[in-house]
């Protein structure tokens, strides 16, 4: 139960901030998500640090991953707000757009985990 209670509070933090990062950097002129760009990436290296401290020194609990990669990371990351934003490209006929940002997402998504956990080590 105590788990669960740390995702919750985790998960609720990490939506706040996409939030935040969202209505200050998503542009509603030309409809690029930034801010939705932006959080993808930076919760992919955050996990990758949270997992490689994890993994190098056992520093971290289970109660600690729970809170940090489960909870804030899931609730930063935003793959349905992606995969949204995604549809909109392609119903609206933006073919580029949606190429652009779906391989970047993904590219720079890994990248971050990867650095992330070279990081740490």
């Amino acid at each position: 139960m105590k788990q669960i209670l740390l995702v919750f509070i985790g998960g609720g933090f990490g939506s706040v901030l996409r939030f935040l990062v969202g209505k200050f950097l998503n542009n509603t002129e030309t409809g690029i998500p930034y801010g939705t760009f932006l959080a993808n990436i930076l919760g992919s290296l955050l996990i990758g640090i949270i997992l490689g401290m994890a993994a190098k020194n056992n520093s971290l609990s289970e109660n600690h991953l729970a809170l940090l990669a489960t909870g804030f990371c899931g609730g930063f990351t935003t793959f349905s707000a992606f995969a949204y934003e995604n549809h909109v490209f392609l119903k609206s006929g933006d073919f580029m757009s949606f190429a652009m940002y779906t391989i970047a997402s993904f590219a720079l998504g890994f990248l971050a985990v990867f650095l992330g956990i070279f990081l740490v080590k």
